[in-house]
């Protein structure tokens, strides 16, 4: 995981990426649970690693790994991956979509694997790729699966991405590649976020009308501000037929910090970045007492899922957890 590398210097690098491994071990065996996982290794050898990793004890369900040999300069397969959707009234309705990608604003150079991914997913699964050069993550929107697509000013306006395009000529492109009808832009993001604000540590959509936003209580901390704009912003949106959002709050865990050569650092670690599983929703911890506060939130958003807290503290030296790890893949 390169940003990790370039991210942090902590004293026991080997120690860190083990704890890394365990925690996505527990993920996938819980994924599998209600689900078939992918995963993006770099050769054969890193797959006997991995398969020894996830097969030191037998999955908690009946569904399968698989594993594709797709080198890449980094870890996070949302922002550079293929993003997925469905067509309707056609024989074969899912397709992928690949963007422009650029590590973020060119922070993390090289990332000409990365480029290639959603041609590599598209190809495994057999469908068809529709390309665009417009540069965007995966994890700077969020979708409600009705037309309506929230998102961030701080980063699709951020000069580093998209220089010549506008607003409007922004909104018009993830109109015609995404099926979207209505785009609301927020403004804060969160301190040591390196993304300069995706989406998926902010708000996320639970329902066609229902917004999870994370929120900070302590009227110090330096995301008090941000976070409580985009509360007001949120709560004067509405969907495409006009129904106005239920805004939820999700608590903030205390700041989480890693150590670099300047001094304590801290990283962008939110209760936002949960993975919505079949069976499951991943969601991070932080050894915080806040995290039984996020998980009774999600648990009663998600009565038919069970709720999986995994420890995201060495995870998130990497200044992401299991939503930027991940790619669903819409079942048709």
């Amino acid at each position: 995981m390169r940003r990790i590398r370039s991210s942090s210097r902590l004293n026991d690098q080997a120690s860190r990426v083990a704890g890394v491994e365990r925690v996505l071990t527990e993920a996938v065996r819980a994924l599998c649970t209600g689900e078939d996982v992918h995963l993006n290794v770099v050769d054969a050898t890193h797959e006997a690693h991995v398969r020894a990793c996830i097969d030191a004890k037998p999955k908690e369900g009946p569904f399968s790994v698989y594993y594709h040999h797709i080198p890449t300069n980094d870890a996070w397969c949302r922002d550079h991956g293929a993003l997925f959707v469905v067509r309707e009234n056609t024989k074969a309705p899912l397709a992928a979509t690949g963007w422009g990608y650029n590590a973020w604003g060119e922070k993390y150079p090289p990332y000409d694997l990365d480029q290639q991914v959603p041609r590599r997913m598209a190809d495994i699964l057999k469908v068809p790729l529709f390309a665009n050069d417009m540069v965007l993550e995966g994890g700077s929107i969020e979708v409600n699966g009705s037309g309506m697509l929230l998102t961030t000013r701080a980063c699709l306006l951020n000069p580093n991405r998209n220089p010549g395009l506008s607003q409007l000529e922004i909104e018009e492109q993830l109109s015609e590649m995404l099926g979207i009808e209505k785009v609301e832009w927020l403004e804060g993001e969160l301190s040591g976020d390196d993304t300069d604000g995706h989406i998926d540590n902010l708000a996320r959509f639970v329902a066609p009308d229902v917004v999870l936003t994370v929120v900070e209580d302590d009227p110090s901390d330096d995301n008090y501000a941000p976070l409580q704009d985009n509360v007001a912003r949120l709560q004067r949106m509405t969907t495409v037929s006009g129904k106005p959002l239920n805004v939820i709050g999700l608590p903030m865990p205390l700041p989480v910090y890693a150590d670099m050569p300047d001094g304590p650092t801290r990283l962008p670690a939110s209760y936002a970045n949960f993975y919505i599983g079949n069976r499951v929703v991943l969601m991070p911890c932080y050894h915080d007492a806040k995290d039984a506060v996020a998980a009774a939130i999600l648990r009663r958003l998600f009565p038919r899922r069970s709720i999986v807290g995994l420890d995201c503290t060495e995870v998130a030296q990497g200044l992401g957890a299991f939503h930027c790890l991940s790619q669903q893949v819409p079942a048709v």
